[in-house]
């Protein structure tokens, strides 16, 4: 954790400080706000755990006691905080809306649940289940956000909007995924073990899709929006449709290019050659 906020060590929260420092005198209304949330801290995780652990308070958890669990965890895996920047920078390059990094750490539920996640999957893996599932409990209810603590997301995530996801217990998050709202990945049943998608890295997963089962969808793949998805998915190939078929190769990774497109679908083995009666 750094202690100095210009050190060029830390470029991003550099720039978020220096975006904030210009909003604040920009905008009277937002200076305290800015300040306390921003400002006086010496490090991104020191703003990050006073900003999601006021988020996350409650009548009977308060938000001190909070701040207090995300410091542990970023002391004890200083991994976190590099995953949170990966983060960050995906929304700021991958989202239009954004404006810079500082956007996203305040007003952004997708980046809060996907932060605040990241602490609850640490607390799961050092045997404070419970504790994990009362993280998991809190981003339910603040943004309609819910992640099991035990998935594992890699880093560079960008979850636009965030309303309406589901990821389930055994799910894998590869590296530098895009998905948007209402996006679940999820179980075809009452299985029991590993039971949930295998997302690899830079896959986009279009608004409101479904992977559901213990597929795979491979690295720079494309889920059209409203999909379910059965079925493993090649690298680079787009599957689209209920239930899903193929539509095509992408050109290139889609969760960086955002490319949304389809392709015509592609033709069953078995169509080859087979002309239509007339």
């Amino acid at each position: 954790m750094s202690s100095n906020p210009s050190l060029p060590g830390d470029p991003l929260w550099y720039a978020i400080r220096e975006q904030a420092a210009a909003e604040a005198e920009r905008e009277a209304v937002l200076a305290s706000y800015l300040h306390a949330t921003i400002l006086t801290h010496d490090s991104l995780e020191s703003a990050i755990a006073y900003h999601l652990a006021g988020k996350l308070d409650g009548p009977t958890v308060k938000a001190m006691t909070l701040r207090e669990v995300f410091d542990e965890a970023f002391a004890k895996d200083p991994e976190i905080g590099r995953a949170m920047r990966a983060d960050l920078a995906a929304v700021r390059d991958r989202d239009p809306a954004c404006g810079g990094a500082l956007t996203p750490l305040l007003y952004f539920k997708g980046f809060h649940a996907l932060a605040s996640h990241r602490i609850a999957h640490w607390l799961w893996q050092e045997g404070r289940q419970f504790l994990a599932l009362f993280f998991q409990s809190r981003m339910a209810q603040l943004f309609d956000v819910d992640i099991h603590p035990a998935a594992r997301i890699g880093h560079g995530v960008f979850i636009d909007h965030g309303t309406g996801i589901v990821i389930g217990e055994t799910s894998v998050v590869g590296n530098d995924v895009s998905m948007l709202q209402g996006v679940t990945l999820g179980g075809t049943g009452k299985e029991q073990g590993d039971r949930h998608p295998k997302i690899h890295d830079a896959v986009l997963i279009g608004a409101g899709a479904k992977v559901l089962g213990n597929v795979h969808v491979g690295h720079g793949a494309k889920i059209g929006a409203g999909s379910v998805v059965l079925m493993d998915v090649p690298p680079y190939c787009t599957a689209a449709g209920v239930p899903a078929t193929l539509h095509g190769d992408c050109a290139e990774a889609a969760g960086f290019t955002m490319d949304h497109s389809l392709q015509p679908s592609l033709p069953f083995e078995g169509d080859a050659g087979v002309e239509e009666d007339t």
